[in-house]
This record gives C-alpha cells, structure tokens and sequence, in this order.
C-alpha cells in the first residue's frame, strides 16, 4: 500500500462554506496527494490570523443553548453531518482518511502555545454537563496535566462506567457513520502515553462493530515515545491479532538523518511477520522541533524509499511551518514530485537496501531497488556514490528526478555487471532511478 500526504483539517471543525474544505481537498488531489489525517478534535483556535483550528468549533453532544451545558444522551447533529460531508467529499476524491478517535491533548490542561482550550470546554468535564457530578464521576472540573483518569474508565483499568457509557455512545455513533465506507482507517489516539489496556478496548470494540457491518478495517495506535524501540511500540508491533499497521509518526521527530533511517528499519523487521504496513500520517518539520523544513521533506523521502505505506507533512501550526510543511508550496512541489518518482519506479515491490551503494556517507543517499530491474537512489543534498550491478547484466536507463523543481533533468544509458557512478548533478534533493531497459522501453 502506497499513500501519499496531506495537512491539518480536523475534520468535524469546517462548515462546507470554508475554503478548508473543499479547496483545501481540491488542491491537495490536484498534486497528486490521497491521504488525509482526520483527527476528531475539537479544540479552539488561536485567533483569526492563523488556521490551526476554526472559530465555529463543535463538540459531538447536545449543548443547550439557554444553560451552556452539554447532555450527553444526546448528539450534536450538526457536528456529524460534517463528518459525514468530510467523509464524502474525501471518497469522492480518492482521499483515504485516518481517523484518531481521541486526542490526549483535548481532556488535559488548556494549554500553549495557541492557547488551546483542553478540559475546561470538554462535555466530559462536570461542570459542562448535566449527566453527572464531579464525586459521581471521579472527575475534576480544573486539570493541571494531560493524562488522568479519563483514559482508564475501560474495565481492565478503573472501570468507570459511569463516563464509559458516553465514551462508548460516542464510538459507536462513530463507527455507524464511518462504516458505511471502506477508505478509513483507524487510529485509536493521538501521541498516547497510556495503557495498552486502552487501546486495546476501542480496538476490538471496532472490529467487533466491523464484523457486524461486513467491513474490514484496518487499526493502529499512535503511541508517544520519539524511540520505535520502546516498549510502548511493542504493543502495537507484537499484536498482528489486534493492530494491522504500525503507525510511527512520532518517530518523526527524529533530527538525525542517519537515525531516522536506522530505526525505521528496525522496526519495519519486527514488523515483517506478518508483513504489516507503517505508515506516517504527521512528519514534523519546521521551527519548533523536526529538523526544520529541509529535515521534514528529507524525513519525507526516507520514509517512501525505506518501505513506509504513507507519509504526510504534519500541520503548520499557529505559525507558518511552526510543526511541519502542511500543504504550502514546499510540501505541493514535494507530492508532485513523489508522484513523478512512483510513476516510474515501482516502489510497492521494491526493497529499502543501503548495502548497494559503496563509498556513501553518513545521510548522504539512501537505496531502495528490486535487484536486476529497478534502483532508486535518493540522495539528501547533492553527493556521489557507486550503486553495486555486478550481479545484474544488460543496459538500463538512469535518470535523474530534481525534487524541489519537480522537473526530470537527465537521461543517460548505464550496463550492469559492475559499479556504476552516481553523481548527483547539483546540490539539494535529488532521486536517480535506474531501470532495466526493456522495463524502460515499455514506459
């Protein structure tokens, strides 16, 4: 499976009016992107000069007009008919869209840098609804911290089940939506720290629902450590029965190249058998933390070349490029031309494979190749190195990609049977593809 990037819609937060819909999608097919993160967040906004979230913010229960408060026996309808719409409009786009059903940063503390209201606005808090008190619930109405019990009301942990009943009527109200279509995936949360226990729960609960619907689906768990060799990885690396793709966006956080790329491989071999997708639905990059915009778009092609099911630039933020590339120009010029890339080499067969080039630095190029027939070699900026063909004869095309003009710029014939010579032909991004001559000749 090989999906490509978008950005920052949150995805029941737009009326169909806004320009964050439907040209916000329009622009993204139009270069070639097909993969969306939908997050069912509800946070506000900062103010009208950025576009991190949107001043009509909805929650998906009953809010009362008169007394402000939320009763949860009841749905907001307005706020499932987005989703519903959302969903339409990225199925009638070919967009495939990753859902994370909660957001840790949601029910914590209101918090900076935007400032994000968290708890304080949440229906689940006490004080906002009428469904139960704060000694009913064992829920304060003011939090300090990200993390609290809200996210151990599941009967292996506390066994709330009190605020379940809500937890579970809001999945499932979910889930009756969004099983109608077969281009969502499911993400149970955002950046979680907490027990596998959680996760687990609201993953058997929506196999259990697609089941019922006749729907396969496809499930992971985002959890928070920046190193994939943490245990927490482990729960979704070693339960092929429950989590059917790996997704490892935090992983992206990783500043150094090298790293970057070592990890990932580790962890595409713990999830060799059985063959499991990885996918990474924010890769960060931009002043805060990610390595800058260079560091996210390089994160972008080492996640491709080294066998990750997807890759998308993560949101900009409150500021421009503040946590990654979201889809402004950098991020545009980078789709089209991994589209360009994937039109002519065949990635979904092909395997990531460093040990063919010789003389490389550290960070210099990465390989990925389906020996005798196809090599791709991308090379982070600038750079020479030898790709090994001794064990492959006859002619192949070699040409070479200009990433950040999204231009081809050079075609030469190389022959098997030795080292070939690949100099980049300038400084920045560049991807030299070379191809067995008689695949060639059929492009």
């Amino acid at each position: 499976m090989q999906i490509l990037l978008i950005h920052p819609l949150f995805c029941a937060q737009y009326p169909d009016s806004s320009i964050h819909w439907k040209a916000h999608l329009d622009l993204l097919a139009s270069v070639g992107g097909n993969y969306l993160r939908g997050s069912m967040s509800s946070r506000d906004r900062q103010s009208d000069e950025t576009d991190y979230f949107h001043d009509d913010n909805l929650y998906p229960f009953h809010r009362d007009a008169n007394t402000g408060l939320y009763d949860m026996e009841r749905f907001n309808d307005e706020y499932w008919q987005r989703f519903r719409n959302f969903l339409d409009m990225t199925v009638e786009r070919d967009i495939i869209v990753q859902i994370e059903i909660w957001d840790r940063h949601d029910f914590g503390a209101d918090r900076g840098p935007y400032p994000a209201k968290g708890w304080s606005e949440q229906p689940y808090n006490p004080v906002n609804n009428i469904n139960y008190t704060s000694e009913e619930s064992g829920f304060p109405e003011v939090r300090t911290t990200s993390t609290h019990s809200f996210f151990r009301t599941t009967p292996d942990l506390e066994n709330n089940t009190l605020v379940l009943q809500y937890q579970e009527a809001y999945v499932e109200k979910l889930l009756s939506i969004s099983l109608e279509y077969g281009h969502v995936l499911y993400c149970i949360s955002n950046e979680t720290h907490e027990s596998e226990h959680w996760s687990g729960y609201w993953a058997n609960l929506i196999r259990v629902r697609a089941e019922e619907a006749g729907r396969e689906v496809e499930i992971t768990e985002m959890w928070g450590p920046v190193d994939l060799m943490d245990p927490k990885h482990r729960n979704t690396f070693d339960r092929p029965d429950l989590y059917s793709f790996a997704e490892i966006s935090q992983h992206n956080h990783q500043e150094e190249g090298q790293i970057h790329w070592d990890n990932m491989q580790q962890a595409r071999q713990l999830l060799a058998d059985p063959p499991r997708p990885m996918n990474n639905v924010k890769i960060y990059g931009g002043e805060r933390f990610g390595g800058g915009l260079e560091g996210g778009i390089e994160k972008f092609w080492r996640n491709i070349i080294g066998g990750s099911a997807s890759a998308r630039f993560h949101r900009p933020g409150a500021v421009e490029g503040y946590y990654g590339a979201g889809l402004g120009l950098p991020a545009q010029t980078n789709i089209r031309s991994m589209r360009m890339f994937t039109e002519e080499f065949n990635i979904f067969v092909a395997e990531p494979d460093n040990n063919l080039l010789m003389d490389r630095g550290e960070n210099e190029a990465y390989c990925a190749a389906t020996p005798s027939e196809q090599y791709a070699v991308y090379f982070t900026d600038g750079g020479a190195v030898q790709l090994d063909l001794r064990e492959t004869e006859g002619e192949f095309r070699l040409r070479w990609l200009n990433i950040l003009e999204s231009v081809w710029a050079g075609e030469s014939v190389v022959n098997g049977g030795e080292y070939i010579d690949l100099t980049a032909p300038g400084e920045g991004q560049w991807v030299a593809v070379v191809l067995a001559y008689y695949l060639a000749s059929k492009g």
